[in-house]
């Protein structure tokens, strides 16, 4: 029973830690390209308006960076306190991998954020966009190294095992595995959908606080359009991943549908209380033979449940339940973006509406929603891959270390409170920086017309800075 306890708290424990983590380095990855975004229309444009988002959000930037660090290292301690038997047996394809991103991503994006940060005073405008441009590319390039490796813990491929290890035999088949295309571009989408949140919701903050600057409105519209662009192809991409892991990982889609036993014209489930001692779901509430068309396209398409992986298949209810919150959310992020789009379209046509306070609410209201679909997203994918911690190669259990339950225990609790005390300090310190913005500008009054702020946000060009140029 110890050994139980102290299994289930390690892999608690490292819930904990990749669920505290993955938030900052989602947020990074896709704010670096909307900071290059913004230089690049300061640099095209001249308008002081676009380098005071830049200047306003790269602190938002380093802030997160520096979280995203911090937690990484701790999460990778635990490779050899909790589970050393996850090195021992795929350390020679874990191993380089980590250090790929280590050696080509970590470093450039460390080396060139202080350039960002501090020399732009001291460095040509060409260099400091261009620092932009490494910071952004070094942030998806470490994203491309770190989905390799768990995309190849979903799907292993290009590897033999010899005398218990793995050892690769083809690395661009260990590094594009089965599932990676589909991972990578899963998880990019849901980075700019949580900072188009972001970047809308503080900006909307900011709009309510009677901040109504041109760099507000255009951050506003930044985050708004973005969210409404990439929220279809976020579900497209999503299709296309539930397909790959139809083939790939069966177990686990059966698992986020619901399906317990094997059977064509299987229901899209939107409700249910999964059961698994009795093996069936509660209260269900189903679409007759929808989930056999949009997973095979065919009305009457198999699907394989879950009596064909007895033993080895996830936990039913929190894969169950996670995925229905993920496409919940993203229902609604589509609802929201459109229609912020839908109500931001009069600013263009200048007929004198302003930005209603619900809708700047509502937008306050989305600000995390991202963290939300992700967290649930993350928790489709990890807790959906038990009991394989590597598919086929290396169970979870397998791989725990013998540390005694309560010092486990202990540093659970520890992590624990460390992490809640942080995720509230960063959530204070963006509104924080967003409440005491100092204005770059004059705030659009009220008596201003829609069409006027359409103006000065597009039309007007401020007093141009060395190296840059009007449009």
């Amino acid at each position: 029973m110890d050994g139980l306890d102290a299994f289930l708290l390690a892999r608690i424990q490292f819930a904990a830690n990749i669920t505290f983590h993955i938030l900052f380095p989602t947020i990074s990855i896709s704010l670096g390209w909307v900071l290059l975004f913004f230089k690049l229309r300061f640099v095209k444009t001249g308008q002081q308006h676009w380098m005071d988002a830049y200047q306003f959000w790269v602190k938002i930037f380093a802030l997160t960076f520096a979280l995203g660090v911090v937690s990484g290292i701790t999460m990778s301690f635990q490779f050899g306190t909790n589970w050393p038997g996850y090195m021992e047996k795929v350390g020679n394809i874990a191993g380089p991998l980590l250090a790929y991103e280590v050696l080509t991503a970590f470093f450039l994006e460390a080396t060139m954020l202080g350039v960002m940060l501090f020399a732009r005073e001291r460095v040509s405008e060409r260099m400091h966009t261009m620092a932009t441009l490494l910071v952004a590319g070094g942030t998806t390039l470490s994203a491309f190294w770190i989905l390799a490796l768990n995309s190849w813990m979903h799907t292993p491929a290009g590897f033999e095992m010899i005398n218990g290890q793995a050892h690769v035999t083809s690395w661009l088949e260990v590094i594009f595995n089965p599932s990676f295309p589909y991972r990578l571009v899963h998880m990019l989408l849901a980075s700019g959908l949580t900072v188009a949140f972001l970047v809308a919701g503080i900006s909307a903050y900011r709009w309510l606080r009677d901040d109504k600057t041109a760099e507000v409105l255009a951050s506003l519209k930044t985050g708004v359009y973005l969210a409404a662009l990439l929220i279809p192809l976020q579900i497209l991409a999503g299709d296309l991943h539930g397909l790959n892991t139809l083939e790939h990982q069966p177990a686990k889609l059966a698992a986020m549908e619901g399906i317990w036993k094997t059977e064509k014209g299987a229901p899209a489930i939107l409700f249910a209380l999964p059961d698994e001692k009795a093996k069936e779901n509660r209260y269900e509430i189903g679409i007759p033979k929808l989930a056999s068309l949009y997973l095979t396209h065919s009305w009457d398409g198999e699907i394989k449940g879950l009596d064909q992986f007895e033993g080895k298949h996830p936990p039913v209810a929190p894969v169950f339940w996670a995925f229905r919150i993920m496409v919940g959310m993203g229902m609604l992020m589509l609802l929201v973006s459109w229609l912020s789009v839908w109500q931001l379209k009069p600013w263009q046509a200048g007929n004198g509406r302003q930005l209603k306070d619900w809708h700047a609410k509502l937008l306050v209201a989305m600000t995390f929603a991202g963290w939300i679909a992700l967290i649930a997203g993350w928790y489709v994918t990890e807790i959906g891959r038990q009991p394989w911690l590597v598919t086929g190669v290396l169970t979870t259990a397998e791989a725990a270390s013998t540390v005694p339950a309560p010092r486990i225990a202990f540093t659970l609790v520890m992590y624990l409170g460390l992490y809640v005390a942080l995720t509230a300090a960063y959530i204070s310190v963006v509104f924080y920086l967003a409440r005491h913005k100092k204005h770059a500008e004059k705030p659009f009054g009220d008596d201003q017309t829609a069409g006027e702020t359409e103006k000065e946000l597009n039309v007007v060009n401020y007093p141009e800075k060395e190296g840059a140029s009007h449009a």
